[in-house]
């Protein structure tokens, strides 16, 4: 029998658009794992470059931390070491968190809990900085509480108003104002060590001779006034001025207070911030990973 040569054609053409069909079904799958790993990419990529920016402050805090003087006579109160350990901790947490995040891909489940440690702790030392923990907060250093505890030790205190008179405050401030009359120095801002050991309360309503030498006016006192029992406590002496007075020690808390609560309040707000990061990049690639 004669073979039909124009079904032997149809029979060659047919077999590679059978071909052709099952390659575009294997090519689906892939392009739908192509364009859900794109779509990750977009999602991931953002979170490692937010990571990444999110520790240039601890950067920053760092050699804030090691190149910026402290206040002055924090030494007496051994807080200059616990900066110093602070700096040393903030070095530790940048440099985890970017390790964890270049290596999240390969140990996401140990980088987590690498960068999570030493984040809660930064999150326990800022809160305990800003005195989160009321009466625990005494035992601190840094804390509200253990500062006021601290500066209003006698004996520390002593050490801590020698230290002010010699680091000439209150002379600096006779040279910025011996031009000035009553009513000009009354609308300067002082600082709180210069307006609480330089010169006397307000309340005692002494006339100003200059920045600190000023006449008592004969005037009855309540005793039952905290600050009007700082009247009597005020020479005109150079070497006494107001340094035993109460708005002293007042004025010279307010100082290191404020510092060590931003301090504290920037360590709360890093950590938080960080945590929060990691969090969300562990759950981007553990989707990335196992999901997508």
């Amino acid at each position: 029998m004669a073979e039909n040569p124009n079904l032997a054609e149809a029979v060659v053409v047919a077999v590679p658009e059978v071909k052709n069909e099952v390659k575009l079904e294997f090519d689906e799958p892939k392009m739908k794992e192509a364009k859900s790993k794109l779509q990750m990419d977009h999602i991931v990529l953002p979170l490692v470059i937010f990571s990444f920016f999110l520790s240039l402050p601890i950067l920053f805090g760092i050699i804030w931390l090691f190149y910026v003087r402290q206040y002055d006579c924090e030494e007496l109160m051994n807080l200059p070491k616990l900066q110093i350990g602070i700096a040393i901790g903030l070095i530790i947490v940048f440099f985890i968190s970017n390790v964890v995040v270049y290596f999240r891909s390969r140990f996401p489940v140990l980088g987590l809990l690498l960068a999570m440690v030493p984040l809660i702790i930064m999150l326990i030392v800022g809160l305990g900085l800003v005195g989160s923990y009321k009466m625990e907060a005494r035992g601190v250093p840094g804390s509200p509480a253990w500062l006021k505890m601290t500066v209003h030790d006698d004996e520390i205190w002593s050490n801590i108003k020698t230290c002010i008179y010699s680091t000439k405050t209150c002379n600096d401030l006779i040279s910025r104002t011996y031009m000035l009359k009553s009513y000009d120095f009354t609308t300067i801002k002082l600082s709180s060590i210069e307006s609480g050991c330089c010169s006397p309360p307000s309340l005692c309503e002494m006339e100003f001779i200059n920045a600190t030498f000023w006449r008592k006016v004969n005037s009855p006192i309540d005793d039952s006034a905290t600050f009007d029992k700082n009247c009597d406590l005020w020479q005109n002496e150079e070497t006494v001025l107001c340094y035993n007075c109460h708005a002293c020690k007042e004025g010279y808390l307010r100082t290191i207070e404020g510092k060590w609560s931003r301090l504290g309040t920037f360590l709360v707000t890093m950590s938080l911030l960080l945590i929060i990061s990691h969090l969300f990049l562990f759950m981007a690639t553990m989707w990335e990973k196992y999901v997508g």
